[in-house]
């Protein structure tokens, strides 16, 4: 295809434009293109794209025209040709690449549009094959946008569907693309590409790590989701952002806003404690969070019972909390949550009629998790920032088995403790350290959360329970470095205890739990939640 072309400031002005089009996201692409057209372009494109722009009645001419050669190898080789990458590349300022391009009567391109196959997409399905994600790794998209985004100075790359529009704006004003728009296209393309490595790398070194080895470099590649009215507090800025490639049920995968303003910063933080405290249980269990600690937490039979249990545990805090619950919200457990007032409320699902209850209360944002999500806690890898880097560690997602625990008194708890030492113990790795949780038939009735010392932990957990913690059983989330918390404990009338032992003083725990006849079993596990 020759081109007409004069002298314009060092450059070559020409009275036809070239877009090269090759993509995989389609979005808005036909009303793009025929805005290009009655600007003066002419389409260069290949495969599915130049079907689908000969469908929006475009006339297109295919990259084998230029190239001389048939897609080959299943697609795997369209553009990789000096005759496109020759269009790209060309320095338009240049008089030997001048002469070149006229020697070897290449067309160069004004405007690069391309995006790439989805890799994520892919990989993200529950059943991908190893072999579609090999597929789904682009080549030519790749190597196009690189070459244009270098390129910036004589070609406009776009890979942004949403940037469509401010193309269009900018030719009809102007006509033309201007230098600071191209290198700030540049950046967005070469940080789409970077991504889209990055990804891979992500998924080759999934397959290839042992799952006990954390790799020696890794990239944590994040996608803002929107921004936030502010962080913890209001003179904080605040923004929400997605891992890309993150697998599982998560809040950011799953979770559907049905009702209500605009999540905060803390919302969010405290949505996701709820969450994942509720759905560690297997029974019908409701979880209320305050400040990203849980303040009540009880399962029972039906949904309603465990919420008012919970409630009953600190009615005061409860107020303009977090509700999480693992089952379907039913009408009648709507009802008790409706008359106090909450943030957020969170579950797997709604009844059509529970829904209409609570979205009578206009603020009140209703999170809907998905059926699929119960009893499936998120297993990406914690991340933890400090001041120049992050602690990455894998999430305390451990069940506790029957089998792990070690009776260490001499009277062994009986059944219903036993039940009642697995809950407690469940709640307390969700509440921050140091921690003390008192349960009885199978609900909180104090929680003593984030003290400097595990004595007052236990003193806060019975002050929370108005002197009501007689006949339950205490969960620390860490061993007693003294004997005080048993005696304590003994004081009160608590029947049984969990906790992970191995403190040099264990003995003197043992001894006085023994003395007030109290059942105490070692996990060998402790939940430190910082």
């Amino acid at each position: 295809m020759k081109r007409k072309a004069k002298r314009v400031k060092g450059q070559v002005a020409s009275a036809k434009k070239y877009a090269l089009i090759s993509v995989y996201d389609k979005t808005g692409l036909a009303p793009f293109a025929r805005e290009l057209k009655q600007l003066g372009f002419e389409f260069i494109s290949s495969g599915g794209t130049a079907k689908f722009l000969r469908k929006s009645g475009l006339k297109v001419t295919e990259v084998s025209k230029l190239t001389k050669y048939p897609h080959m190898f299943d697609g795997r080789v369209k553009t990789l040709h000096p005759m496109i990458h020759g269009g790209i590349l060309a320095d338009r300022t240049n008089k030997a690449h001048l002469k070149e391009i006229k020697k070897y009567k290449i067309t160069p391109f004004d405007l690069v549009i391309s995006n790439l196959y989805p890799f994520e997409e892919v990989i993200s399905k529950k059943n991908f094959t190893h072999d579609e994600a090999i597929e789904n790794i682009d080549i030519g998209g790749p190597s196009m946008v690189r070459a244009a985004a270098k390129n910036y100075k004589n070609v406009a790359i776009v890979v942004d569907p949403n940037d469509y529009q401010k193309i269009i704006a900018e030719l009809k004003a102007d006509g033309s693309i201007g230098l600071e728009t191209r290198e700030l296209l540049s950046a967005k393309a070469f940080k789409h590409t970077a991504q889209y490595d990055a990804l891979i790398v992500r998924y080759f070194s999934a397959r290839l790590t042992r799952p006990e080895e954390f790799p020696r470099e890794m990239g944590i590649l994040l996608e803002k989701i929107q921004d936030l009215r502010y962080g913890e507090n209001p003179h904080q800025k605040a923004a929400l952002y997605r891992e890309l490639g993150a697998k599982g049920e998560g809040l950011l995968t799953e979770a559907k806003q049905l009702h209500g303003k605009e999540l905060s910063f803390n919302n969010i933080v405290d949505m996701e404690a709820a969450w994942n405290c509720a759905n560690y249980f297997a029974d019908p269990t409701v979880v209320i969070v305050k400040h990203n600690n849980p303040c009540g937490v009880a399962k029972a039979e039906t949904l309603v019972e465990a919420y008012k249990s919970a409630l009953a545990c600190d009615p005061v805090s409860a107020f303009g909390g977090i509700v999480s619950a693992n089952r379907r919200i039913d009408e009648v457990t709507a009802r008790e949550i409706a008359a106090l007032f909450v943030e957020v409320i969170v579950a797997p699902s709604y009844t059509p009629k529970a829904l209409d209850i609570l979205k009578s209360k206009q603020n009140i944002r209703i999170m809907e998790m998905g059926e699929r999500a119960i009893n499936k806690p998120f297993k990406g890898l914690d991340y933890k920032r400090i001041s120049g880097g992050l602690l990455v560690q894998e999430p305390d997602i451990a069940q506790l088995g029957i089998n792990e625990i070690k009776v260490v008194t001499k009277r062994e708890p009986t059944m219903a403790e036993m039940e009642d030492l697995f809950f407690a113990w469940g709640v307390a790795k969700y509440v921050k350290s140091n921690t003390i949780v008192y349960v009885r038939s199978g609900k909180t009735v104090g929680i003593g959360a984030g003290q400097m010392s595990r004595i007052d932990a236990a003193e806060i957990g019975i002050k929370k329970s108005q002197g009501g913690v007689k006949g339950s059983v205490l969960a620390s989330d860490a061993f007693f470095p003294f004997s005080d918390v048993v005696e304590l404990a003994a004081k009160n009338g608590i029947s049984a205890i969990i906790q992970p032992g191995g403190s040099k003083r264990d003995q003197e725990s043992i001894d006085a739990a023994d003395k007030a006849g109290i059942a105490m079993v070692f996990t060998g596990r402790r939940h430190f939640r910082h």
